[in-house]
């Protein structure tokens, strides 16, 4: 879509907001009062004074260590219960794209890259972090391996922009999302079957059970089979890469004392993820111009299982302060193989000349994380937080190359085999103080103590490298400053906040440590409840400042983090809402500028070689070039009607459109790193019979439009290509619920 008329989009919808406060009265709710934690597989119910004129319900956010209504917390961000998540049809995390501003996510390989405002992660290694935190039931799962296999029975999503430094449980320059599950429910009996059927032979089974024992016990358990048959047809080989098969399943047990002073959660997740590996099209593929077309004759397989279990309490402490301490372990498992020439006619060794191999990989992330935390609740002009925080894993991996064979791995050539031990700790706090019933002063700091250190062995049919052991030890004092303005339930506020993201150790020898990176953000922004809560509009603009990037790309096919020099950027979101009767509309923008701000000196994966004026083996970057999963517009935005037909019937149709437009993977402009825009339309019919039955068809990509999802770069173990979207899918979905 064309630049300008993205412009006049975003004018227009701002100056709809400027006149719908004028001409509407905003309620005089007090901006700091906390509101009840959605519970439940899908909520239908809205806060009390909300629902009986069908205005909009209010919104819950956990970003501060407290519920509070989105309205009054000074953060950019977009929050989506169940109800606004099956309304849009989102189903997995790479979705979520789709219905919020100014996020690019790319899943390939073995991960699922997360970048917001440009800021976060590109390609991982195992010594490496993402810049965007991701937490489960408010417990850090640090490593983006392992972020998609529980985005079933939802209870909201908070996506966070702008840096995380002062009270997220580890420190990150890009943001955080939250997924919080459906809290169980004490003295309650109830639960829900979720169905789906659809083409490509997908069929997904969600369901949860909740089990009210009594007023002091309550358990709820969930589960999620998901099978799909893939999108490409390949011509050769015993795998369909593309294929997938999850299953899951997750308790949550929940505690209080008679006097509800003391209340624990104690929570368990298994997972088991297997696939015939992703679907990769070779740039140089002769057999077929179909993008769902390809030949690989290896058994190719990516494998993911592990558990997490976790433990949190909460002690009132008195009336006014409460204490919170929480405890996790985490092991996560990724095993594959992979057709590392990505054809069947590439000969294998020998001569050395042949490129056929194969390869397989295996990484183990064992994980120990802590948190304690002190924190006011009571309604006063002073709240607080202050707390500490504790990460300690080990990552053991395993790199074989067989490039004596092509269908299957026999015996490897070359042997790769690392341990990071990585340790994270800090101390945070924040005050958040009204001087005024409308004026809130906010100060917030954390310092963050990292250390990495690294053990690697390399093995190759006719070279032993002996051990190389290096570490790396970074530390950092961020924060946030911030002024607030309460107008009844509308809000002006005003922050600068800075995060930081750990240095580390890199995979070959010859490349030097990586050091931390850091993002300073300036931010202005509004809140409004308008038209008697039946519209929302909220918005904001940003400057950023992104120094020492931490860049990844491969130097003899393996990982190595770069620091590059720094980056400026500065845009803006506007997310609106609309409630009107059985009418209702969302929709959001974002417009963002990123660009190096100074020239420097990287490896380049695609084209190794040495530019004029650069070491060895590295090449030039200039001064103004984009910086990677920059997307300059991003809009997405529905339109739904629910028709009573009489009786317990209501029928919804709905029609969304999510525009991503393009952007580069890595700072080198080609081909091979080109993501492609692309604008997408979905529509579903729903009927609900009551408030327990519901059957619904949908279409997503109604166009069909062939898209370019994601570039995947080369390295010596396999050969780069392009991952493509989706096609057009068509399905119905049933869900039952049951009890009280």
């Amino acid at each position: 879509m064309p630049r300008t008329r993205h412009g006049w989009l975003f004018a227009g919808v701002a100056l709809l907001a400027i006149g719908g406060a004028t001409a509407a009265q905003a309620q005089d709710a007090a901006a700091q009062d906390q509101v009840p934690a959605q519970t439940g597989a899908e909520p239908a119910a809205s806060p009390a004074g909300a629902a009986a004129n069908g205005a909009l319900e209010d919104i819950v956010v956990t970003a501060e260590r407290r519920q509070q209504s989105l309205q009054s917390v000074p953060i950019s961000a977009t929050v989506l219960n169940a109800n606004e998540l099956a309304r849009r049809g989102v189903t997995s995390l790479n979705q979520i794209q789709q219905v919020a501003p100014s996020v690019a996510i790319n899943t390939y390989n073995r991960s699922t890259y997360i970048n917001i405002r440009g800021v976060g992660i590109a390609q991982s290694a195992p010594t490496s972090n993402p810049g965007v935190a991701y937490y489960l039931d408010g417990v850090l799962i640090p490593h983006e391996q392992f972020i998609g296999q529980s985005f079933y029975d939802i209870g909201s999503i908070e996506v966070l922009r702008g840096p995380q430094g002062t009270l997220t449980g580890q420190n990150s320059t890009g943001g955080a999302i939250y997924v919080r599950t459906p809290e169980p429910e004490y003295s309650t009996m109830s639960g829900y079957f979720d169905g789906t059927a659809e083409n490509y032979s997908h069929y997904r089974a969600a369901a949860a059970v909740n089990l009210g024992l009594n007023d002091n016990v309550a358990v709820r358990v969930a589960a999620v089979h998901d099978q799909r048959d893939s999108f490409t047809n390949n011509l050769a080989g015993v795998s369909t890469p593309g294929n997938s098969n999850l299953d899951s399943a997750r308790i949550n047990i929940a505690l209080r004392t008679s006097d509800n002073l003391l209340k624990v959660n104690l929570r368990g997740e298994w997972f088991d993820y297997k696939t015939d590996n992703n679907a990769v099209k070779n740039r140089a593929d002769t057999v077929s111009a179909d993008p769902f077309t390809i030949e690989e004759d290896a058994r190719s397989y990516l494998n993911q299982h592990g558990y997490r279990l976790a433990g949190e309490a909460r002690y009132d402490l008195s009336d006014a302060v409460q204490a919170r301490g929480l405890v996790s372990w985490q092991d996560g498992y990724t095993h594959d193989q992979t057709d590392g020439d990505r054809t069947a006619t590439s000969a294998p060794r020998p001569p050395t000349a042949n490129v056929g191999r194969i390869s397989q990989s295996s990484t183990d992330f064992r994980t120990l994380i802590g948190e304690v935390n002190l924190l006011s609740i009571n309604k006063g002009p002073l709240q607080w937080v202050v707390g500490g925080f504790l990460l300690s894993e080990s990552v053991p991996v395993t790199l074989l190359t067989d490039n004596f064979h092509t269908t299957e791995f026999v015996s490897g050539n070359s042997f790769t085999y690392t341990e990071a031990k990585n340790r994270s700790k800090s101390l945070f706090g924040q005050l958040n103080l009204f001087v005024t019933p409308e004026l809130e002063l906010i100060a917030g700091g954390r310092y963050s103590w990292d250390k990495q250190i690294y053990r690697r062995d390399a093995v190759s049919s006719t070279v032993y490298n002996p051990a190389y052991v290096s570490s790396e030890s970074s530390h950092k004092l961020t924060g946030k400053l911030g002024v607030n303005y309460h107008l009844g339930r509308n809000l002006l506020y005003a922050t600068v906040s800075k995060g930081y993201k750990a240095g580390g150790v890199n995979l070959t020898v010859n490349s030097p440590n990586f050091g931390p990176e850091t993002n300073l953000v300036y931010e202005a922004g509004f809140k409004t409840e308008l038209a008697d809560r039946h519209l929302r509009v909220n918005g904001d603009i940003y400057r950023s400042t992104y120094k020492n990037i931490q860049l990844s790309s491969l130097v003899g096919g393996l990982p190595v983090t770069q620091n590059a020099l720094s980056g400026h950027s500065y845009g803006g979101e506007l997310e609106t809402t609309a409630q009107f009767g059985g009418f209702s509309a969302s929709g959001g923008i974002g417009y963002l500028h990123a660009r190096f701000a100074n020239s420097s000196c990287i490896s380049d994966t695609n084209s190794p070689g040495t530019d004029p004026g650069c070491p060895t083996n590295l090449r030039f970057v200039p001064e103004g070039r984009d910086l990677p999963f920059s997307p300059k517009w991003t809009i997405n935005g529905g339109v739904q009607y629910a028709a009573a037909l009489g009786g317990d019937f209501v029928l919804t149709p709905r029609v969304q459109y999510s525009h991503l437009p393009s952007q580069y993977a890595t700072p080198f402009p080609s081909t091979a790193t080109f993501v492609p825009g692309r604008s997408l339309w979905d529509a579903r019919l729903t009927l609900d019979i009551g408030e327990r039955y519901k059957i619904e068809g949908f279409v997503q990509n109604i166009g069909n439009k062939t898209y370019i999802a994601s570039q995947v770069q080369s390295s010596s173990s396999a050969t780069g290509g392009i991952l493509y979207g989706a096609p057009r899918t068509y399905g119905v979905r049933a869900v039952v619920k049951f009890g009280g």
